[in-house]
Formats: structure tokens, sequence, C-alpha cells
């Protein structure tokens, strides 16, 4: 029997064996939401679908996503204004280009923006390790240009990674990456050019597979999000852990979902005491650069 592949960018450690810490204040659960900030071609048929795709130009899908950026995204954005809510945007470049109010309405808040590439209709991941390069790093420079501070994260679009994607990340001056949904702490990851830090992001809690694959809808969504909360706080007496809730304005920000997405985010308020800190994954990663490990 051959040996299977592996990644060889971290080892095995499960989460009841490693040190104990707390996160600013003696906080133990780290909340933050991922806002999906997101831009598409209009001759392509990628990105989520309403309904079954159809050749380019896909008018009915391509403009359902264009309402979360036109409507959707303002409607959550009063609704964190109105929570005092911090929000880490996923942004991609494209986004400044054709919509530069919602990069300064970010700015204006003091929320966090993590690049997410060029447009949710590239694979990052299906290219040239050299063509892959030029995409982090516009997103990095476009970004920065526009918003007036350099990102230090990263997501891939549609989750797409190269073998490469790590050590590219690392070269191009990131400090940590989304990608991958494997733990509920960050974990130091070992790239070509020193570590990066993977710092939790959700795939379950993240509004795309669970109302578009799965068909749940918001109601279930919102339930899911109060389950783990209360889990995750249970929880963290015995270890500090992290928790992610990712949305996208043309889906949450519609008319018929948005209120339970309101009233979740306001229980979480409610409920959580000092144990629990409100805040994004780029204070994740400062925080837990600080400690010993």
């Amino acid at each position: 029997m051959t040996d299977l592949a592996h990644h060889g960018r971290y080892g095995f450690s499960p989460i009841t064996e490693r040190p104990d810490f707390d996160w600013p204040g003696g906080a133990r659960l780290a909340l933050y939401v991922g806002l999906n900030i997101e831009w598409f071609s209009f001759d392509s048929e990628e990105g989520a679908a309403l309904a079954q795709p159809k050749p380019a130009p896909d008018v009915m899908n391509y403009a359902w996503r264009d309402y979360g950026n036109r409507v959707g995204i303002w409607r959550m954005f009063d609704l964190f204004d109105r929570l005092d809510l911090p929000v880490a945007g996923l942004v991609n470049d494209a986004v400044a280009d054709h919509a530069p109010q919602i990069i300064e309405r970010l700015r204006a808040r003091g929320d966090e923006i993590v690049a997410h590439g060029h447009a949710n209709t590239q694979a990052p991941g299906q290219l040239s390790a050299a063509e892959e390069a030029k995409v982090l790093h516009r997103a990095r420079s476009r970004l920065a240009d526009a918003f007036g501070a350099t990102p230090k994260g990263y997501l891939a679009p549609l989750i797409s990674e190269s073998f490469d994607t790590p050590d590219l990340l690392c070269e191009a001056g990131y400090e940590y990456l989304l990608d991958w949904a494997h733990d509920e702490q960050p974990v130091w990851m070992q790239t070509e050019h020193g570590r990066i830090l993977s710092v939790p992001y959700p795939q379950e809690l993240n509004d795309v597979p669970q109302i578009m694959a799965r068909q749940r809808e918001a109601s279930a969504f919102a339930d899911m999000i109060r389950t783990a909360f209360a889990l995750h706080l249970r929880e963290s007496a015995q270890r500090p852990v992290v928790m992610g809730i990712a949305l996208h304005p043309y889906l949450m920000g519609q008319a018929h979902r948005f209120d339970h997405l309101a009233r979740v985010l306001q229980e979480l308020r409610d409920r959580a005491d000092a144990r629990v800190w409100f805040t994004t994954p780029g204070a994740i990663s400062d925080h837990f650069r600080t400690l010993d490990r």
C-alpha cells in the first residue's frame, strides 16, 4: 500500500491537547461576521445561481447577484450599525472599480477588509503559479489603494487554491488565509517563505452552502447560528474558540430573509457577556501572533 498524499502544511493536533490561552480581555469565544462582497462577469456562467444556469449572458442569475451589491448590502450595513457590530468585508478587488461606495462604507465603519481575489467568476487555483501570483498581488494592491489600508488576509474566490497558494500568499506579504475550514482555533501553516496563519472560516455557518446547496431557508440558517453559539459558549470554558458567520448580500440581504438574520444577531448581542469577543479575523490573527507558540 502506498502512502497517502499530504499537503505538508501542518501536522495533526487534537484541539483537546493544545495549550490554553485567552482572547483579549479574558474572552473565550472570538466571534466574527465575514461579509462576502463579490463581483461577477456578465459573460460568465460562474457564481451562485438562483435558477438553473444558462449560457451567458445569464441575465436572471447575474441580476439576482447584482441585487446584493445594489440593495441587500445597504440593508445589512444599517443592521450592523444598529448592533454596533464589526464585520470583515471579504472583497473582490473588482468591487473597488465598479462599486466604490461599498469600499467607502466599510472604511467609514472602521471595518476590516480582506482580499478575495479579483472576481468570483475566476478560479485562481486553476491558473499557473505566475498568473495566480498576479491575482494575489493585484488584489492586495488595488484594495490597499481604494481602502487606505493594506489587507492582511485572503479568502480565495470559490475557495479555489492551487498546491502553491499558501507559498504565493506568504511571498506576497499576506499574514493569514481563510480558505481552510479545518479547525476552531488558528493554525500555523508552513510555506516556502515562512509561516502563514490559517484563521477559521465557516463553510457550514455559511449562507451559500446552506441555502443554495442544501436548500435550507433563513429561519433554519438562523437557528444553526443560535445552536452553534450556545455550544461554543459552553465549550469555551474548556478552550478558546473561533466562531465565524459567512454572509452574502444577495442571500441574507433579501427582504424575506433579512429579519431572520437581524433577530439572531440581536440575540447574540443580547446573550453575550465578557466571554464573547465580537471581532474580525485580522484582529484574531494579530492577537494569536502575540502568544508564545
